[in-house]
């Protein structure tokens, strides 16, 4: 059973009141991965946004570690966003404990509650906003580029 106090650390969840939370969590699916195994493969389809409970993942790139996720954190929102193939594979690094939502859960929500649905895209939106400013700084914090005068 998952605790719906952990949803509420996660912020893809804030603005939702605990009734709210307590209203999408049936939808939501708790699976572990063990050391080794890719969760989601580049090149592949996936219909899901995990948030890992437990453990730790690397999203590689053609072979690149890119960055590790433990934790807290959230992965598989853009492919939430925009269907398209994923950009990135996500191997777990040790066991690891996700809980996920697929893209027909979203649309349960939309169908049942337009509020919850709109914070919940609101909030996906800025995680990804988030995720790439990060991005943007470790590019420009690591190459070259021209100032303009």
């Amino acid at each position: 059973m998952i605790d719906p106090l952990v949803l509420g650390q996660y912020s893809f969840f804030d603005g939702l009141d605990q009734e709210q939370i307590d209203g999408v969590l049936p939808l939501m699916r708790k699976e572990v991965f063990d050391a080794g195994t890719d969760i989601i493969s580049e090149g592949k389809h996936n219909d899901k946004i995990y948030f890992i409970l437990d453990g730790r993942v690397a999203v590689l790139k053609n072979g690149i570690i890119l960055m590790k996720l433990g934790k807290g954190d959230v992965f598989g929102e853009l492919e939430v966003l925009d269907v398209s193939p994923v950009e990135a594979t996500v191997k777990a690094l040790a066991s690891t404990t996700i809980i996920s939502l697929s893209i027909d859960a979203l649309g349960e929500i939309f169908e049942k509650n337009l509020k919850v649905y709109s914070f919940l895209l609101t909030n996906l939106a800025r995680d990804v906003s988030r995720r790439l400013r990060h991005m943007d700084g470790k590019l420009i914090n690591g190459t070259h580029y021209m100032e303009w005068s």
